[in-house]
């Protein structure tokens, strides 16, 4: 069996699966990670941004001078420089993959119908037609969201109607389309729209499951009948399903497993009793307000209870499993079924700490787990997707930082061999687990934390070798590979070239086609005539050098001063200074003569080792505000060219905290700030992401002091805008409105925006992403000047 990376955890590849999810918002920047910006992140979907070739050609239907300005109009409202991704799906065990493909003509034009394409040779065919997904009764096909299919594909599972939960839309309607039969028929029978979550496919075909309200449900394909699996004790007990913070901090939604051979599902069950709730009151949808409340447990406070389960499709009888300690003081991280077997399964148990990680075996039969692995760290363990069987079973692959770095290794069933493959002074992702073939694939940045290249290496931990061209000197390349391994989409880009996507074939990287050549972006850009973005480290002291990045005018003179801008993040759930495309905000405001650069602290998510993430350990908002400022010190003292009467600061999410604490506690050194969706307060913030680098409050009380900015509004000298959405779920509109009542308590002078349908991501509402970015650089047009 070959194992994706991107597969859901613990999934039997006994059906094909393609899930179109939402793409993290990147805010037209893509240097801005939430305060949790989950590897999470795009589900099975591709997003395929990139590769650092030049397209020549001329700025369409624009005079000279408009088409090298980029402006707000052009950025967000027409997007015009927004990059097209070609979304797939490889098939299982084999090179052909599935896609999307609009029709161009015809009665459904602008529909959406399945194509499937062989990597290796022939053209692409129409799997499924637009004319095929007409229910009875309607003139238009379904709109799909994402689509499945049983192994044979015989039956393809269509999911539509799509509606977003927290990050991602993960409940909407289900459809069965029987391509023998020809038979479109929606699942649920008369359940309320939108209403179904995480519908799979059985092993066998002959049945769905699927998550309604709080219980998992089976739908017979054959006679269409539906039964509950599971039953609520509580209007606070759920299944199959989880809570906010397990989705937002651990990355899961789908709660719950098909056993191989289709005879039962194992499935997480919640019980939020005892958790404190956060609301949400929505203001202007209706005459009178909306309030949502939902389970939140905030640093310190109780969490919901969490155990797994196997319930046996037969008799709807669970089998729970007798994992050790509190299930309220402990996190049950990650589930699958061990191996291809339907009698075990493989849990991972995070304590609530997060320092220690048990790797369980647990048995079908009688719910008993042994434990073969234990991760500990002073600080905190990773979280992973990186456990694949292999050798028949009799080891797995697992990701661990032990050594100082974080790499492969190979370790036995019983967990008593352990064996790194890929040991050196560099960082791995995994991508693939190649078991045919004895591969692993793999992302590396050996020479520079801001790029990324393609590796891979034996399971013997032999042959380790660079597989992204030596010519390819510089960029970030993502890859999604083929089960087989023998192909992959290529997508790469750096700082000053936009997206391409190509298909090449394994191990020669050779270019089989373009699927998404981008050329209109790569005309539209090469018009801005835009200066190269400069990458250079900053010693800080002795021995510490921080990655930076700078973006200058286009028509930087030296002899002049310039504003600088320094765009942050800074928390340990992200890495800022990166090699990518992006950022064309941050180039209009250089067209229109600011500095803009950022500084990766010690503590980021870079990849420069163990020692460098855990730096922060127990010291966030207190080291990372003091490593960016120390980096600021030092390029105002080594370029001349830039103004030190005239430095600001931005950041959205955890980057807008570190945006507050910059300017409260470093008020002669920054003058400007805005802070977006920002924690002001940490002891606001999740169990789970707080927790995990600060511990407690109530075993780390000064440091939560300290490293809150709203504890230093007094300090405020310069100008301040804050913003947020009253909708956030996140970071919640509650701390924002907090912060501004202690600047007013200081009697300090501050600008505020609210965006009243705003979440996390604040783009909902019509206008709102553009109207954001105006109300952000007239803010910086008024108190940062970019005149001499």
């Amino acid at each position: 069996m070959r194992i994706r990376k991107n597969e859901s955890a613990g999934q039997a590849p006994t059906h094909q699966r393609v899930l179109l999810t939402d793409l993290r918002e990147n805010h037209l920047i893509q240097t801005h990670p939430m305060i949790h910006p989950h590897s999470h992140s795009f589900g099975v979907a591709l997003f395929c941004a990139a590769l650092a070739v030049p397209v020549l050609g001329h700025a369409d239907s624009l005079p000279k001078k408009k088409a090298r300005t980029l402006t707000l109009e052009r950025i967000f409202t027409k997007e015009e420089f927004k990059s097209k991704s070609f979304r797939l799906e490889w098939l299982e065990d084999d090179s052909r993959y599935a896609f999307l493909k609009e029709v161009k003509e015809g009665e459904h034009e602008g529909s959406k119908e399945i194509w499937i394409a062989n990597a290796g040779k022939g053209k692409p065919k129409c799997f499924l037609a637009a004319s095929a997904l007409v229910p009875n009764g309607k003139d238009d096909p379904l709109e799909i969201d994402g689509f499945s299919f049983s192994k044979n594909l015989n039956l393809v599972l269509i999911y539509t109607n799509s509606q977003r939960v927290w990050r991602n839309k993960t409940r909407g309607d289900y459809w069965i389309l029987n391509r023998k039969k020809n038979e479109l028929r929606q699942l649920g029978g008369t359940s309320k729209s939108a209403s179904l979550m995480f519908a799979k496919l059985s092993p066998t075909g002959t049945q769905v499951a699927y998550v309604r309200d709080r219980n998992i449900y089976l739908e017979d394909l054959v006679d269409h009948s539906i039964r509950a699996l599971t039953e609520s004790a509580s209007k606070f007990v759920f299944n199959g399903k989880f809570d906010w913070v397990y989705e937002e901090e651990l990355g899961n939604q789908d709660g719950f497993r098909w056993s191989p051979d289709g005879s039962a599902i194992a499935y997480w069950q919640f019980d939020e009793r005892g958790v404190r709730k956060q609301a949400l009151v929505d203001h202007v949808s209706g005459l009178y307000p909306k309030v949502t409340r939902f389970g939140y447990p905030k640093v310190g406070q109780r969490n919901a209870a969490c155990r797994v389960g196997v319930v046996d499709v037969a008799n709807a009888e669970t089998t729970w499993f007798k994992v050790p300690g509190d299930p309220r003081e402990h996190y049950l991280a990650r589930m699958e079924w061990a191996a291809g077997s339907s009698r075990k399964l493989v849990l991972q148990q995070l304590n609530r700490a997060q320092n220690t990680k048990l790797v369980m075996l647990a048995r079908r039969s009688d719910g008993s787990v042994t434990t073969i692995l234990k991760e500990e760290d002073p600080s905190w363990v990773i979280t992973h997707d990186d456990l694949h069987w292999v050798q028949d079973g009799k080891a797995f692959t697992w990701t661990s930082e032990r050594d100082g770095w974080e790499h492969l290794y190979l370790v036995s069933r019983d967990g008593q061999e352990i064996t790194c493959l890929t040991p050196g002074n560099f960082d791995v992702d995994l991508l693939l687990v190649d078991n045919a073939s004895r591969w692993a694939y793999f992302i590396a940045s050996p020479d520079s934390p801001a790029e990324r290249y393609l590796y891979r290496v034996g399971l013997d931990g032999k042959g380790l070798r660079r597989l992204t061209p030596k010519s390819e000197t510089r960029g970030s390349h993502s890859y999604h590979l083929s089960p087989d391994g023998k192909f992959a989409v290529w997508t790469a880009s750096n700082a000053d070239t936009p997206p391409v996507t190509r298909l090449i074939s394994l191990p020669n990287h050779k270019v089989v086609k373009t699927l998404q050549p981008n050329k209109k972006l790569h005309r539209k850009v090469a018009a801005l005539k835009l200066r190269q973005v400069e990458f250079f480290d900053v010693e800080i002291s002795k021995g510490v050098s921080l990655p930076a990045r700078c973006i200058k005018p286009p028509h930087f003179d030296p002899t002049k001063t310039y504003p600088l801008l320094v765009y942050v993040y800074g928390e340990p759930a992200g890495q800022v200074v990166r090699d990518r495309w992006g950022s064309l905000w941050h180039h209009m405001l250089a067209q229109q003569g600011y500095l803009i650069m950022s500084f990766d602290n010690r503590g980021s998510r870079s990849p420069l080792g163990r020692a460098w993430r855990r730096e922060a350990f127990k010291k966030i908002g207190i080291l990372p505000p003091r490593d960016q400022a120390a980096a600021l010190r030092v390029v105002l003292r080594e370029r001349s060219y830039l103004d030190p009467k005239r430095v600001g600061i931005w950041g959205w999410s955890g980057g807008g905290s570190m945006s507050l604490n910059a300017i409260f506690k470093y008020p002669d050194l920054y003058h400007t700030a805005i802070a977006v969706a920002s924690v002001p307060d940490q002891r606001h913030y999740d169990t789970i992401y707080q927790e995990r680098y600060m511990g407690k409050p109530s075993d780390n009380a000064e440091a939560f002091r300290e490293g809150s900015p709203i504890n230093f509004a007094n300090r405020l000298k310069g100008n301040l805008l804050i913003v947020h959405g009253a909708a956030d779920d996140n970071c919640h509109y509650q701390t924002y409105l907090k912060l501004a009542d202690k600047l007013i308590q200081h009697n300090k002078q501050f600008s505020m925006m609210t965006y009243p349908r705003g979440t996390h991501a604040i783009k909902e509402g019509k206008n709102t992403r553009r109207h954001l970015y105006e109300t952000m650089t007239r803010f910086l047009h008024e108190h940062l000047p970019p005149n001499p």
